[in-house]
């Protein structure tokens, strides 16, 4: 065991504490952000490595990550018990990651909602007659695109499409949390869709085809200790997500967190 402690992790890592996210300091995004009933249950944190880092690294990278003593004592998730903010602070015995794709560079992903007459061209969502979904009230066209496979609306983006990181995020913010308010239009959830992955993944132009490609990687992640889940809680929820976005060039990696529930108590 002693010589197992010796041994030196593959990647290490500091917590950026003064990195501040753009899209977190604006008011806009702020009264968004809490009238869709995510303010205060959601952040972006960011943290640095030295190591030279591929993708194929992902299983050595994760597990590096969520054993490394700096992530322990700073990365940050909402307590199931208190509903209050607090940190990892546990010891970790399993992480899953899950790949997530993330290739788009353009926000022409999400015209097909015009094409397909789920937006008008003013950029108001159709309504339709209410459904219920698990958690979510179905009230316009855009929640059956996100959330009812049997509908008709479900199909304007295939499978392959639906995995991108571009999409879930997008879907992220319509569906916001346990009081959200939902938008009569759709920039709204387009702008902050595009200023978060403008902010947290990286891009460069490709040498040979002159076009501009992601580096980025992302991961879908989930913690375990000796009694189970504990990161990013020990309660499911599809808006309960956490994603890792690594940056190769930078060696940054920045940590996308949420944890569905009332804006102000406990659930």
């Amino acid at each position: 065991m002693a010589a197992d402690r010796d041994i030196k992790p593959a990647f290490t890592f500091r917590h950026l504490s003064n990195k501040k996210m753009n899209f977190m300091q604006e008011r806009k995004n702020s009264d968004l952000l809490a009238k869709w009933s995510m303010q205060g249950r959601i952040i972006v944190q960011a943290f640095s490595f030295d190591e030279y880092f591929q993708p194929y690294d992902k299983d050595t990278f994760v597990q590096a990550f969520f054993k490394d003593l700096n992530v322990v004592a700073n990365l940050k998730m909402i307590s199931p018990s208190t509903c209050e903010w607090t940190t990892l602070g546990v010891e970790v015995k399993k992480v899953e990651a899950e790949e997530i794709p993330c290739k788009q560079v353009s926000m022409s992903f999400f015209d097909c909602l015009y094409t397909n007459e789920i937006v008008r061209e003013t950029g108001h969502i159709n309504k339709c007659l209410d459904e219920f979904y698990e958690d979510f009230v179905i009230a316009d066209r855009l929640r059956q695109v996100l959330l009812l496979e049997d509908s008709d609306n479900y199909q304007i983006f295939s499978d392959t499409e639906r995995k991108e990181f571009i999409f879930r995020l997008f879907k992220h913010f319509c569906l916001g949390g346990m009081l959200c308010q939902f938008e009569d239009t759709i920039d709204p959830y387009l702008e902050i869709t595009k200023e978060v992955y403008k902010e947290i993944v990286s891009v460069q132009k490709d040498p040979e085809t002159k076009g501009i490609r992601v580096i980025s990687t992302v991961w879908k992640v989930t913690a375990s200790d000796d009694y189970g889940t504990c990161y990013p809680s020990t309660k499911k929820h599809e808006q309960t997500f956490a994603y890792l976005i690594v940056d190769p060039i930078k060696r940054h990696v920045h940590v996308l967190y949420h944890c569905f529930g009332g804006r102000l108590f406990c659930n």
